[in-house]
């Protein structure tokens, strides 16, 4: 399981936003985010750059 914290959810509508960006980076699978903590969890072998990149598009910051 992996873990990344992002800056600058503030809401469900954000969470929703997070985790369609994420469902479109390839490998990643099973993810849960947490809006109280700003952090995602998720499975898969992936580059975390692709990862940061997708969240980045959408407004966030990820900090790894």
């Amino acid at each position: 399981m992996i873990t990344i914290k992002i800056k600058g959810m503030s809401c469900q509508h954000c969470v929703n936003s997070a985790r369609k960006a994420l469902e479109a980076v390839p490998g990643i699978s099973n993810i849960q985010i947490d809006l109280a903590k700003g952090e995602a969890t998720f499975d898969g072998e992936v580059d975390l750059q692709a990862a940061k990149e997708a969240i980045a598009k959408i407004g966030f910051e990820v900090i790894l």
